[in-house]
């Protein structure tokens, strides 16, 4: 098993925004061998930022590298950002797990 996440920091008072943009994105994620499962996390707030941190299980680390390389993800990130760029504090921060037990 792989966990692929993506943390966020996102502007206060802009949570539902962001959670608003997620449930309106089309990922393409059922079509992709390898995919089990995804959730949008929501995590503490801060003085500046609540956290948020997106988190999907694979089959495997290399399920989800080929996922990165397929049409699909381009599909689902074409206009990722666009038009939301107030939402974000910085870029996302990419953290991928393997299981070891």
């Amino acid at each position: 098993m792989y966990v692929a996440m993506n943390r966020f920091k996102i502007a206060l008072g802009k949570e539902q925004e962001f959670i608003d943009v997620w449930k309106s994105r089309e990922t393409f994620l059922e079509t992709v061998p390898g995919f089990k499962s995804f959730n949008l996390l929501q995590g503490i707030t801060q003085l500046d930022h609540t956290l948020f941190a997106s988190h999907s299980i694979w089959e495997d680390e290399q399920a989800f590298i080929d996922w990165t390389k397929s049409e699909a993800f381009r599909k689902a990130h074409a206009n990722a950002g666009a038009g939301n760029r107030d939402l974000y504090l910085g870029p996302p921060k990419f953290e991928g797990f393997s299981s070891v037990l």
